[in-house]
């Protein structure tokens, strides 16, 4: 379902939904209730009149463990698990099943990862298509009206988590999955910020600008739509700024 917004489903996710037999929604909370009302609308534009909906549980997950990796891999199995008992119990073996996937199964987002991990264990016997929907990272680069890239330069695309260690070399950084405000630790007289949050949603925000004149203002926007809606998805692009021409000798 890319980054939420009706209008922007593929043709192809239009057709898919209208072929399902049953769609699988996974239950984040009552926080995050307008994302299952968001998906309804999806549906209901989209999916045959007939299509069961089945809610499949969201196993708890420590958001900030001492082993990072380790608490990811104990709980994509306990997701994996989860979804396998789902499928078995309420797929016909020969039945057509979807997930509306948040986000894009590119960047960051363990979907596939544990559908193959539900085939690799053999605990249901499966074949896996992905439609493709549009990114928040294209949906960003659209709000801004900017490409992601410089003439001829490339595009690094990393977690709020590792932007400190990897900002360096690059010119243009793609930032995703930042649960604070990641780029207060870089010095914002080297860059612009490209921000949205919300993307393709009826309350979304956007900004822009030099770092240093709007970062700390970016940063208290964001901390104040999460704690007004109980979730936040946001994504944003760091463009290094031209370094100040020094002036010739006589």
């Amino acid at each position: 379902m890319g980054v939420g917004d009706p209008e922007s489903l593929t043709l192809a996710a239009s057709r898919a939904l209208a072929s399902v037999d049953v769609l699988f929604t996974v239950d984040k909370g009552d926080a995050k209730a307008d994302l299952n009302a968001l998906r309804a609308r999806i549906c209901a534009a989209h999916a045959k009149p007939d299509v069961r909906v089945v809610e499949v549980a969201e196993p708890d997950r420590d958001r900030a463990p001492a082993d990072y990796p380790a608490e990811v891999r104990r709980w994509h199995a306990a997701r994996a698990a989860v979804w396998a008992e789902a499928l078995r119990t309420q797929l016909d073996e020969d039945g057509r099943g979807a997930f509306l996937v948040w986000g894009d199964p590119a960047l960051y987002d363990s979907s596939l990862r544990i559908l193959d991990d539900i085939r690799g264990r053999g605990l249901v016997d499966l074949d896996v298509e992905v439609i493709p929907g549009i990114s928040s990272v294209q949906a960003l680069a659209a709000r801004h009206r900017i490409p992601l890239n410089t003439v001829g330069g490339s595009v690094h695309i990393t977690t709020g988590r590792r932007l400190a260690a990897e900002a360096a070399g690059h010119d243009s950084v793609v930032v995703m999955l930042d649960g604070a405000a990641a780029w207060q630790d870089l010095d914002a007289d080297r860059w612009d910020i490209y921000w949205g949050a919300y993307l393709g949603a009826d309350d979304e925000i956007a900004l822009a600008g030099p770092l240093a004149e709007v970062g700390t203002r970016i940063a208290e926007i964001k901390h104040a739509a999460r704690a007004s809606k109980g979730w936040i998805m946001d994504v944003y692009l760091l463009r290094r700024r031209p370094a100040p021409r020094r002036g010739g000798g006589g």
